[in-house]
């Protein structure tokens, strides 16, 4: 009999560590090889972790709720042939389950690697050997901490790196201890001395109030809206588009579809065909920002806002939105919704949006201003779709006739989207539903 450490896998660039949500066997359980043995959450989505090996579990090293890094033994197995206290060699490990990661594309890994340049005197990943994960790399970029304050932090991750516990450890402990720069008497007009934010004002909580705890992912997305708020000042535009023609389509064509495809055909796909065309028209709205410098990305990918049974917010990514087919699009949506709605969703299907699409028309909603998701610099709220009397110009004269209208609200990022750049792209994504061809195949 030999023992092996059963290893938390890589979940993806960036996801450094994950929470154990729950063990699916117990200590003295017999599992098989690729089943399923712990519940996981990361900061990204939450998945289940096989095992590459069969075995019997003789000890738990991570119990519920405690913190696992990448690559950190999370259980030990004893499993048959070998001999005395061995451990199955890693790679093996990795070769088991590599199917189920998906790497990041290069240009992706590109971008990450690009240093922090918000400050003067913030940390320059090309000059250190200090690995920093994007989210790590968000809060040196938002609390301006230099590379020699950086240099100060011992990191508890994976080869002495710095976790997102530790970044926050240390802002927390910022404000008493005073890096020497911070130590310099700086003279100011008055004008431009601005006074501490005011503290947050105590909620009182009357009889028959009830408390409730925001559960992780509520906490997640709190901090992700309040973070987009704080970094990118917000601007939407709206306008009012007729998709008649997209309805009339529709109404034609799905009921043969899901007889040959066996599944449903919804306007999601249609929307997406028209913000990627929309996208490539102009492509200054598929950026991402680093300090002073724009990322332009080379790749379409598409997140989709999809709202969960437990009334949270997930938003996994159609990668390569540019190069499917709308038969394609329409089956990558009702994949990633299904699995997003049963939790089968893992990290890297949540990463590397460039833009977003919110449909607020589900929830009967006709217009909504989101918030984006960063780093992106865009995102479109679609809203229901209501039949209006309009004006129709004719050969003939103007006539008023019932169409099919919907707003469309466009919110992207004014310290590089200006009102003309968001507004020209509202109006193609507008002109592109508006004009769609009837006899358009799927």
């Amino acid at each position: 009999m030999a023992e092996y450490k059963l290893l938390l896998p890589s979940m993806g660039e960036g996801v450094m560590e994950a929470t154990i949500i729950s063990w699916l066997f117990n200590e003295g359980d017999f599992i098989k090889e690729d089943e399923s043995v712990v519940e996981i959450a990361t900061d990204k989505v939450d998945s289940d972790v096989p095992t590459p090996v069969s075995g019997k579990i003789i000890k738990i090293l991570k119990q519920k709720d405690e913190v696992a890094k990448i690559g950190e033994a999370i259980a030990i197995l004893e499993t048959e042939g070998g001999s005395g206290d061995s451990e199955a060699p890693e790679p093996k490990s990795y070769e088991e389950v590599k199917d189920q990661i998906v790497q990041p594309e290069p240009e992706v890994v590109k971008t990450l690697e690009q240093p922090l340049s918000n400050h003067s005197d913030l940390f320059n990943h090309q000059n250190s050997d200090l690995y920093l994960s994007p989210l790590v790399k968000s809060v040196v970029q938002q609390e301006n901490i230099s590379e020699s304050e950086l240099k100060t932090i011992k990191g508890s991750g994976l080869e002495g790196r710095i976790t997102k516990e530790d970044i926050l450890g240390f802002v927390k402990n910022r404000a008493t201890v005073q890096s020497p720069s911070a130590q310099q008497t700086i003279s100011l007009p008055v004008s431009e001395v601005k006074s501490p934010p005011a503290p947050a004002q105590p909620i009182s909580v009357n009889d028959g109030d009830e408390i409730i705890q925001m559960d992780r992912v509520r906490k997640i997305i709190a901090d992700a809206m309040v973070n987009s708020k704080h970094t990118s000042p917000h601007v939407t535009s709206f306008i009012e588009t007729d998709v008649t023609n997209v309805v009339t389509w529709r109404n034609a064509n799905k009921n043969s579809y899901q007889k040959r495809d066996g599944e449903k055909l919804t306007f999601m796909p249609i929307f997406i065909r028209a913000v990627v065309k929309a996208i490539q028209d102009f492509p200054m709205i598929n950026v991402s920002v680093d300090g002073d410098k724009i990322i332009k990305k080379k790749n379409i990918n598409i997140g989709m806002a999809t709202a969960l049974p437990d009334g949270n917010l997930i938003v996994p990514v159609i990668k390569n939105a540019d190069q499917l087919s709308l038969s394609g699009l329409a089956k990558a949506i009702n994949d990633l919704a299904y699995r997003a709605r049963n939790k089968k969703l893992t990290p890297a299907d949540t990463q590397g949006a460039t833009y977003t699409i919110s449909n607020v028309g589900t929830f009967g909603n006709l217009m909504g201003t989101p918030i984006i998701p960063q780093p992106q610099v865009a995102i479109l709220a679609v809203g229901a779709i209501v039949k209006k009397p309009a004006v129709i110009e004719t050969e003939f004269g103007d006539v008023i006739a019932i169409r099919q209208k919907m707003f469309m609200s466009h919110s992207y990022d004014h310290r590089v989207v200006d009102g003309s750049l968001g507004g020209m792209f509202l109006k193609h994504v507008n002109d592109y539903l508006e004009n769609w061809d009837l006899n358009t195949e799927i």
